[in-house]
């Protein structure tokens, strides 16, 4: 891992490594597999930022299943909005059917807050939430999350699908704003 990167006009400093990824998310895809085995699950990843974790969580999980996406926007920069607009929305069936929704991090919980309230109106058999990063300190919305990879402080990151202005989601590791 480089021991720091720039992206636009910010410094960043590694902060979870990849092989520190790759461990967790095999963990939580071996929960998965325990729980939803002969189910025949429908992974919906939250575009943009989680479509890295949710490609590695699919594949650890080993399991038949069904994957589709949703886009939701809220951030600008480095700051979420607090405006949620859905760019790209449900267009398939998912009453009576088991659905995990994979996410990339959870801050403020207004994002996720806004799609379980659209989720819990369509009849699913279930509902659970991967997440790979969740920062509590700035939790404004209350999320149940059913799997997590990584409680981390209120800071700003990037990489491992995670973006800065559309930079960084390509990199294998996960790198926070250097503090000055």
């Amino acid at each position: 891992m480089s021991s720091h990167i720039t992206a636009h006009d910010l410094s960043f400093v590694p902060f979870i490594s990849e092989a520190e990824i790759a461990e967790r998310v095999a963990a939580i895809g071996q929960q998965l597999r325990q729980q939803y085995e002969g189910k025949r699950p429908v992974f919906i990843c939250l575009l943009n930022g989680a479509f890295v974790f949710a490609a590695d969580l699919v594949r650890a999980t080993g399991i038949e299943c069904e994957v589709a996406f949703v886009r939701l926007a809220s951030y600008e920069g480095t700051a979420s909005t607090g405006r949620i607009s859905t760019v790209l929305g449900i267009d398939f069936e998912v009453k009576n059917r088991h659905i995990i929704i994979v996410e990339d991090i959870v801050d403020s919980g207004r994002t996720l807050h806004h799609f379980m309230g659209q989720l819990s109106q369509m009849e699913t058999a279930s509902v659970a939430l991967a997440v790979l990063l969740f920062k509590p300190e700035a939790l404004l919305m209350p999320v149940q999350i059913d799997y997590l990879g990584f409680e981390i402080p209120n800071k700003f990151v990037v990489g491992y699908g995670l973006d800065y202005d559309g930079l960084c989601r390509n990199l294998p590791s996960i790198y926070q704003l250097a503090t000055i």
